[in-house]
């Protein structure tokens, strides 16, 4: 990989709201991420974590007219979603939910899927101009995430593991700087979960930083250092993880009692 400069922040959010229709849903949010961060924000459904990737992905904007407000990410104010493309690779549920499509799962291969993220689409379609170094560049992607194998094969014959590794691989081909990853594991068996966080920790050895918005403490990697606790779109808690995932903790995050299991390289919960 060529040697990248990077801002001193990543992401730089300062006293942000965010607004849904007349509700506020982020008030007063600040939130930095540092170059070479690997993070878990965790917190339960209804916490304001869609709203956050959104914001993230300049899918939604903050209030303006803010005093002491600040809304930078990769030290910029202002994006086209396409530049940002360039630095943020995006893996959500909303992509996950577009392949469940059985029409457009039945159409688009892997490589497919790879190819189409040089175009910002789901799949390729007969305008697209494919170069030969756009070629090239997937087939190396298909076999750094190990699915050479399903180079051809069409989504609708994939496992849902197998569908995400073919997304990452379509949010890789600008090489971006982070990966954004929303529910990454959402219902995945044990089996898969387990192969996609093999995969996962890969793309941190490759000097990806990853972003893992969940609601799984399992997904809480051992090279995850900085977990943060989001509930009613505020952030509760922000730190290491051997400080911040505590039972007590996680039972006032979920609202439930709940006992955190820690095992040598991974995190469960059970009921308290």
């Amino acid at each position: 990989m060529s040697k990248l400069t990077f801002p001193s922040l990543l992401i730089d959010f300062q006293k942000l709201t965010v607004f849904r229709g007349d509700k506020a849903i982020l008030r007063n949010f600040n939130l930095q991420v540092r170059p070479g961060e690997n993070i878990v924000i965790l917190g339960p459904n209804g916490s304001g974590k869609s709203t956050l990737i959104q914001l993230m992905t300049c899918e939604l904007y903050p209030q303006t007219g803010v005093k002491a407000a600040r809304f930078r990410l990769f030290g910029k104010e202002n994006w086209g979603l396409e530049d940002l493309r360039q630095k943020l690779g995006i893996v959500t549920l909303d992509l996950l939910q577009m392949l469940s499509h059985e029409v457009t799962a039945r159409e688009v291969s892997a490589r497919d899927m790879i190819l189409s993220g040089f175009f910002n689409s789901i799949g390729l379609w007969p305008h697209h101009q494919v170069t030969r170094r756009q070629k090239s560049h997937a087939e190396e992607i298909l076999h750094f995430l190990e699915i050479e194998h399903l180079a051809g094969r069409p989504l609708s014959a994939m496992s849902s593991g197998e569908q995400r590794r073919a997304l990452i691989g379509r949010a890789l081909v600008h090489d971006p700087q982070v990966l954004l990853l929303d529910e990454p594991t959402n219902s995945l068996d044990p089996g898969a979960v387990h192969e996609f966080h093999l995969i996962l920790r890969k793309l941190i050895r490759a000097g990806k930083s990853l972003v893992l918005v969940t609601h799984q403490v399992a997904d809480i990697l051992p090279e995850i250092k900085r977990v943060i606790l989001m509930k009613k779109g505020r952030i509760i808690a922000d730190g290491p993880k051997e400080k911040i995932l505590t039972s007590a903790a996680l039972t006032r995050l979920f609202g439930q009692k709940l006992k955190l299991v820690r095992n040598r390289r991974s995190y469960d919960l059970t009921g308290g």
